[in-house]
């Protein structure tokens, strides 16, 4: 991460201490996490929504490093100062923390979100359900919207590239 003032990029200490300062305060803490590694439609519907469920939606994003590991040696796309600062430029969110993890399960345990949502593709996994759980949080799933994924967006665009000569 470039060594620049970004408005809303916390650290996970940082992002602890706001989130038990929101709550003192009776405010609904909403927590997702993801790659969001090239943002589209899908994406801003998917975090608007999560927005709607509380007083901040506080989104953890995965490193470069944890990208790379999850989805292979040419992703990510976009550096993950880039997409930070992208994020945070959406009404929806309110904060991003860069998780170094493979998974959200020790930012999820530390932030105490009132709500965990995750997209619906993600039912069958839902990282972090038995910490929300455990201390009378919820967890919720959001409809996803059809065909918008980065995956088809990537895909689209190696097929075009295969058609020029």
């Amino acid at each position: 991460m470039e060594d620049k003032n970004v408005p809303g990029l916390l650290t996970r200490n940082e992002m602890k201490a706001e989130a038990e300062r929101l709550r003192s305060l009776g405010k609904k803490v909403v927590f997702t996490n993801g790659c969001f590694d090239i943002l589209h439609l899908g994406h801003v519907q998917y975090l608007t929504y999560a927005r709607t469920l509380g007083d901040c939606l506080v989104l953890g994003l995965n490193s470069d490093a944890s990208v790379k590991r999850l989805k292979g040696p040419e992703r990510p796309i976009v550096p993950e100062d880039e997409r930070a600062e992208m994020l945070l430029a959406l009404k929806a969110i309110d904060y991003v923390v860069i998780f170094e993890e493979d998974t959200p399960t020790n930012l999820i345990t530390a932030i105490r979100p009132d709500i965990l949502i995750k997209g619906a593709d993600w039912s069958h996994n839902v990282v972090g359900r038995e910490v929300v759980e455990g201390y009378g949080g919820k967890v919720m799933l959001a409809k996803l919207v059809d065909g918008k994924s980065t995956t088809n967006i990537i895909k689209k665009i190696e097929d075009l590239a295969k058609t020029r000569p």
